[in-house]
């Protein structure tokens, strides 16, 4: 049976990072993945880009039961920290809105400087390699497709269910069960939303229109991005968002044309225009497709701006500017973008990822029960868990 010091299950953005450290510290460390290739998700991420961190990354823009938990890492290894390495890779980056980061180049440059520091600092990558059973008995002992290693520390960092198709599964959740730590309801997050009946058919004649000045908002939690119609409901940033908050039958409250009270507007171009028509006005404010939609579904269509009273330019201006709509669900796993939930916090400790009833395992990134926005704050839990770790481990 082949002995090392820290078996770290998961190449992806977390298990690396946490490799690169623990071997740095001179560790013996192994990382063991499935797949054929290491950073298939950071691969694909950010249209091939890679949105590698947010500029800013505070603790309220992750989701977790506790949200305190995740501070101590993102304290400790920063947005600044990882854009150091980045630089010191001679990886070109740019920001897009928002604080999002990307490279100018290929995402796969983020995979290369990972694998190319992992290997520098001496720890062992193995692919293609899938874990039969994982059994303890003062150490960890892992039975997989190439033999048998065992490892005083084991971390998980196998990352949640989202994107099946790249080889995602629920393994952490079922080695932290089998050791007896809580595992938190997991759910598709950053995902979009999917509707049934006359709603359906309503927005899904709009598939393919995008509002780039949109808010959707939930209770008190709102998002001011880009909406985006399609054949089975809604998507964009401004949806993707929302849907980390959004619960099976709850309303969304959609605005689509965030910060323009279209009642008043049209008001307005009645003094002055009142020949044109409804959808010609409402095509000034919103996208053509929309703005037919929209006034075919409050009866003005082909009717002139003069001929409206002030009730009908309200009913009008609710459509576009309160829009409530429910959703069915989303589209699931198999495009959600990260899992919601994961393994309890309650039952890791914050600064080193440890769990507190299990003497060395380990548990990092998207398989831990915090989740970031959308916009580059995955990445960075996925660096500053993993480092944290690996100063541990």
């Amino acid at each position: 049976m082949e002995e090392t010091d820290v078996v770290i299950l998961g190449a992806g953005a977390a298990g690396m990072m946490c490799a690169v450290e623990a071997a740095r510290r001179g560790r013996r460390v192994v990382v063991l993945d499935h797949a054929r290739r290491p950073g298939e998700k950071i691969r694909i991420s950010g249209g091939g880009r890679c949105n590698f961190t947010n500029r800013a990354a505070p603790p309220e823009r992750f989701l977790s039961r506790n949200p305190r938990f995740a501070i101590s890492a993102l304290s400790r290894f920063t947005p600044a920290d990882f854009i150091a390495r980045v630089d010191a890779a001679g990886i070109a980056w740019h920001e897009k809105t928002l604080g999002q980061l990307f490279c100018d180049g290929s995402a796969r440059q983020i995979v290369d400087m990972l694998v190319s520091q992992l290997v520098e600092a001496g720890a062992s990558l193995r692919l293609s390699t899938a874990i039969h059973a994982v059994r303890h008995d003062g150490r960890f002992i892992l039975a997989t497709t190439a033999g048998e290693i065992a490892a005083a520390r084991l971390v998980l960092a196998t990352g949640g269910r989202s994107i099946p198709k790249m080889g995602a599964t629920g393994l952490a959740y079922e080695i932290a069960r089998q050791f007896g730590l809580a595992v938190t309801e997991t759910r598709p997050a950053l995902v979009p939303l999917t509707f049934a009946g006359a709603e359906l058919k309503s927005l899904a004649a709009l598939a393919g229109v995008a509002v780039p000045a949109a808010r959707v908002s939930l209770g008190r939690t709102a998002f001011d991005e880009a909406v985006l119609f399609t054949h089975r409901g809604l998507s964009g940033p401004a949806i993707l968002q929302i849907s980390s908050y959004w619960r099976e039958g709850q309303a969304i409250t959609v605005d689509l044309a965030r910060g323009q009270d279209v009642a008043a507007t049209l008001g307005q171009l009645r003094a002055r225009e009142g020949r044109i028509e409804m959808q010609t006005a409402l095509a000034r404010l919103i996208p053509a497709r929309l703005a037919a939609a929209v006034a075919a579904a409050t009866g003005t269509a082909g009717q002139r701006l003069a001929d409206q009273p002030n009730r009908v330019l309200a009913a009008v201006g609710a459509a576009v500017n309160r829009r409530a709509l429910r959703p069915v669900g989303t589209e699931g796993y198999r495009t959600a973008e990260v899992t919601l939930g994961g393994v309890d916090t309650d039952e890791l400790d914050a600064r080193t990822m440890a769990a507190r009833r299990v003497p060395g395992l380990h548990v990092i990134g998207e398989a831990v029960d915090v989740t970031g926005w959308l916009g580059g704050y995955n990445f960075q839990w996925a660096w500053s868990s993993g480092w944290a770790a690996g100063q541990a481990v």
